[in-house]
């Protein structure tokens, strides 16, 4: 049994339903708006703050280590002093006395050396914490921020992920009835135009959302549905409005049970 011939009506009615489904899904997808993207950036946000404050407890546990090694180094220092101190006691000449005095002078640098140092590295404690709280501080509000904006994206996607997918099949579907030559022209002009309208009705003499008016002799050849016809100023497939408005009626019952 030889396959019938698809008419160029009925290839333009595939066409226009195929343009009415993905309307509908990009109407579902601008619902969502900038949503997404918001989400994810405020996720790139929240995981910066986590790294930073991670980064800022590692320097704080340094700098107490740091603290540490200054305090042992006093205390050796002490230690020393009193070594060379009973050292002195009993020196057999000014030469060793000498000797070990310069040897106590140094270990007292040392310790005035390693308490200028903690005291400069308690001032970074203090620096670091400052800056801490104020991280944390952002975190919150940013991990607050973040739950919410989820909460808004969840509840959209709830109302709208079933009938987006249903959309997606039921356009894959209308994409077999018609020949992939037409179907890539399609998707390319859909890719090339603002509000993704590849195919468009002729409204009060003009392509839809044009302001370029058509020559009363194309409009007869469109709406005798004989060829397929584009604008020439947008590339957009062009249907009469009669057609047009059988399509939304037979679509809008279509759309009504998903």
């Amino acid at each position: 049994m030889a396959k019938k011939e698809v008419t160029v009506e009925e290839k333009l009615r595939a066409l226009f339903d195929l343009q009415l489904i993905d309307s509908r899904v990009d109407e579902i997808k601008n619902v969502r708006g900038e949503l997404p993207l918001e989400v994810e950036d405020l996720e790139d946000e929240v995981a910066g703050l986590n790294t930073r404050m991670e980064k800022l407890n590692d320097d704080l546990s340094q700098i107490d280590d740091n603290i540490k090694g200054k305090k042992i180094l006093i205390e050796e220092a002490k230690t020393l002093i009193k070594k060379y101190n009973d050292q002195q006691k009993n020196v057999r000449n000014n030469r060793e006395f000498n000797s070990l005095s310069k040897e106590v002078e140094f270990q007292e640098l040392e310790i005035q050396l390693a308490e200028k140092h903690i005291k400069e590295f308690k001032a970074q404690i203090e620096q670091k914490k400052e800056v801490i709280s104020e991280t944390k501080e952002k975190l919150t509000e940013r991990q607050t921020h973040l739950k919410h904006k989820k909460s808004e994206l969840d509840d959209i996607l709830k109302e709208t992920e079933k009938e987006e997918q249903a959309l997606i099949a039921k356009s894959e579907e209308f994409e077999k009835q018609i020949e992939e030559r037409l179907v890539n022209a399609y998707k390319r002009i859909r890719g090339s135009v603002k509000n993704g309208l590849a195919v468009v009705p002729i409204e009060r003499g003009a392509s839809g959302g044009s302001y370029f008016t058509i020559p009363p002799q194309v409009q007869m050849e469109i709406a005798a549905r004989k060829k397929i016809i584009t604008d020439e100023h947008s590339g957009r497939i062009l249907v009469d409005p009669n057609l047009a408005n059988e399509e939304r009626e037979k679509m809008a019952k279509i759309f009504s049970k998903i």
